[in-house]
């Protein structure tokens, strides 16, 4: 018992077993090393906990989610968050920057457990190539997000990026530099100094990068006058590296004892420049004679987002007993020109010239408050979100006079739209242990949103209104010192979003345009899960079976505006429902040898209505997986091999065929402050992404292949002297500690501080 009692002091820690988390109520966190302490105070203060030599990320389990530590990939000094994202259990990340979690898009991506601007919408992929994979921690699943989450920016489950931090007294500072193929760089410096009651982070980074892609689409579309199916080709070629930057700093002043005021902010910016070549082959209809033609395009534009946080914590008189009240506000703002110009080889065919420019905004504010005490022999915890979520959308779309170059507007293709949403929460939990084996959590959230709907191009407005009770429930049960079950069920819904709701249509390219629909209802979705984990030889295992239902799920439905052209539009479907089981291993198979591995067998059904009114039900087995080594040749040498696979997965009345991608990296050690670190992506030039549609009007297969093979060399040198143990560990070369990683026991738990 006296072990599990000092494991409990570090329950902050992303790397501890999750039972230290789950015996007992949380003890009073300790003073952050900002105070003014001894060192030696605090080093006799400090719990003594063995050591064991497991080098690889490890899964902490907590009750309502799982934590890994994502700096154990070599290649993290020169990576970006979806490279981070790629190596996490049952997550993709494409080259289009598309996550998906269990074969799921709906998903949400916050910063230390807040929504941000930059990660939604088209701006989140983008976003995470932007990222720098250096600054995260860990990286937390939260496949049954509890009651104490909102549902903003899509309310499926949580990807919750926990940022990097570093308390310890004195200073420190890391910088790298790494050069790419095709002109590819990027650099990073972070550091920190604390002293006294005050403490001061910062991050910078800089980086040109973008991945060129190919692309063919194959259409038979069925002129419905004569009943024959026309044949139509798109073969694309897009090129263009960006440039990217961000800033980001916090600063932290311990009031007191007790009281800790933190304030943060952030700057990152992207640019859009790109050119691209589409050769279109359009088959003649019974309305429209057969074109032949090339469209270049040349886009320019740029990309800024920013953020800034306030933070007050308190920690009361009673153990365990702390309150939180935090303020972010982020924006994202895009701007973007494209230039069209259509050459005709088909005789009789004037060629065109057109601009269209977008300017899209998205502004959040998030005001939360959380109190948690001990209460009945448990931990009690409530609070209040008070959240704003404006985005507005303007496209102007211009025909070009070949001749004369005068502009003309096309009313067509031109949209302007707002949306503004306000959210007020209000949450509970409670969390007890009831007796040595069973541990449960529950809690339930009510949630009243308000909508202001204005279509300013139609002048069209309207407004919606709904309340929504969301609730959740956790047990474990200790089945032995090393082995846990785990139980789930979380209920949350998914709103639809600014794109989603917007009836205007859009226009993509000459084959396609896009239209929301402000008819949409919120999609609920129930889902349950058990798992069991365990610890066999040196190797931690885990096991999850899951079962999730959609109500209302929102898909694409497609349908032809024109003999050539296909309007995607969003609709409720009838429902869907995916099953699953998904596994993680990991540990060291030979002292140099570590191996982490993961797999998701999944079973998927949509159902829908076709063109012709049918209801049509799709149902799709996919298995995905990853498998990492790790061997260490020496001291001074670390070799990584991955694998990754990622499944078919539906998409409306389409779906996304399965793919698969390898990846090296090489860091050796120069100095205990120097490292090399070198990483190929897609070692084998097969990352590609294809989707197939089979209907009644439509028969398509859309094929996009990128860069893949990439590579990257760069040093990483450490400032701040000699790293000791601790330091080594969290910089992510040295020898970690910890117990039988990934079981966690009964009773406690819950989100880290921040959550």
């Amino acid at each position: 018992m006296q072990k599990i009692l000092l494991t409990c002091c570090l329950t902050g820690s992303a790397i501890l077993p999750a039972y230290a988390q789950t015996t007992v109520p949380e003890k009073p966190a300790a003073k952050p090393a900002t105070a003014t302490i001894k060192a030696k105070d605090a080093k006799e203060a400090a719990p003594v906990v063995p050591e064991v030599t497991v080098s690889a990320e490890r899964p902490t389990n907590r009750i309502d989610r799982q934590v890994y530590d994502v700096k154990s990939d070599i290649s993290s000094t020169n990576g970006t968050a979806a490279d981070a994202l790629n190596n996490v259990p049952s997550v993709n990340v494409d080259p289009d920057g598309t996550v998906t979690l269990r074969g799921s898009t709906n998903v949400q991506i916050m910063v230390d457990g807040k929504p941000s601007a930059m990660l939604q919408g088209d701006n989140r992929g983008p976003a995470l190539q932007a990222m720098a994979a250096d600054d995260i921690e860990s990286v937390e699943v939260i496949n049954n997000p509890g009651a104490q989450f909102g549902n903003e920016a899509g309310g499926g489950p949580i990807l919750n990026l926990v940022m990097r931090r570093n308390r310890k007294p004195g200073g420190t500072a890391t910088v790298n530099g790494n050069a790419g193929t095709a002109g590819r760089y990027n650099s990073a410096v972070n550091g920190s100094y604390n002293e006294g009651a005050w403490g001061f982070q910062g991050s910078a980074n800089v980086r040109h990068d973008g991945r060129n892609s190919t692309g063919e689409t194959v259409r038979d579309t069925l002129d419905t006058r004569t009943g024959q199916f026309v044949h139509n080709t798109q073969d694309s070629v897009g090129r263009g590296l960006n440039d990217m930057a961000g800033l980001n700093g916090t600063v932290s002043y311990n009031l007191n004892q007790n009281d800790t005021l933190t304030g943060s902010l952030s700057y990152n910016s992207r640019t859009n420049d790109q050119r691209s070549s589409d050769h279109y082959v359009n088959g003649a209809t019974s309305l429209i004679p057969a074109a032949d033609y090339v469209r270049t395009t040349a886009r320019n534009g740029d990309s800024n987002n920013f953020g800034w946080g306030a933070r007050y914590d308190h920690k009361g008189e009673l153990p365990g007993e702390t309150l939180k009240i935090d303020l972010r506000v982020s924006a994202s703002e895009n701007d973007n020109t494209n230039r069209y110009t259509n050459d005709y080889a088909t005789p009789g065919w004037i060629d065109t010239m057109a601009h269209q420019h977008n300017h899209n905004d998205t502004r959040i504010v998030d005001f939360t408050g959380d109190y948690e005490r001990p209460l009945w022999g448990g931990t009690a915890k409530a609070g209040y979100k008070v959240a704003t979520n404006d985005n507005s959308v303007d496209t102007l779309y211009t025909d070009i006079d070949p001749i004369t170059g005068v502009a003309t507007v096309n009313n067509g293709r031109t949209n302007a739209y707002e949306l503004d949403e306000t959210v007020y929460a209000l949450y509970g939990t409670y969390q007890m242990r009831l007796n040595d084996r069973w541990g449960a959590l529950a809690g339930l959230r009510a949630e009243y949103t308000d909508m202001d709907i204005n279509q300013i191009t139609g002048s069209v407005e309207a407004k919606n209104h709904y309340i929504n009770y969301i609730p959740s429930a956790y047990a474990t049960y200790k089945v032995s010192d090393n082995a846990n079950v785990r139980f789930a069920y979380a209920r949350r819904i998914r709103r639809p979003n600014a794109n989603d709701l917007n009836p205007y249509v859009t226009y993509r390219d000459e084959f396609n345009v896009f239209s929301g629909n402000p008819n949409l209802k919120p999609t609920k979705t129930d889902s349950f899960e058990v798992g069991y984990e365990t610890k066999i030889g040196g190797l931690e295992t885990n096991l999850r079976g899951y079962y999730r239902k959609d109500t209302d799920s929102i898909v694409d439905y497609r349908y032809f505006v024109a003999p050539n052209v296909l309007l995607t539009t969003r609709a409720n479907g009838e429902g869907s429902h995916s099953s699953g089981l998904e596994f993680t291993v990991s540990g060291k198979l030979t002292p140099s040898l570590t191996l982490n591995t993961s797999g998701n067998l999944a079973r998927s059904q949509q159902s829908f209505y076709d063109d012709s009114g049918n209801l049509i039900t799709r149902t799709a087995n996919s298995l995905s997986g990853r498998a990492r080594l790790n061997y260490s040749y020496d001291a001074a040498n670390q070799i990584q091999m991955a694998l990754q696979m990622m499944g078919k997965t539906l998409s409306g009345q389409g779906y996304r065929s399965a793919n698969h991608t390898f990846n090296m990296s090489w860091r050796h050690t120069v100095t205990p402050q120097l490292t090399l670190v070198a990483n190929v992506t897609d070692l084998f030039n097969t990352n590609k992404m294809q989707t197939i549609i089979d209907s009644d009007t439509l028969r398509e297969t859309s094929t996009r292949r990128f860069d893949g093979r990439v590579f990257y060399v760069g040093l990483s040198y450490r400032f701040g002297g000699t790293a000791s143990n601790a330091e080594k560990r969290e910089e992510g070369w040295g020898p970690r500690p910890g117990g039988p990683g990934g079981p966690g026991g009964p009773g406690a738990g819950g989100p880290p501080p921040g959550a």
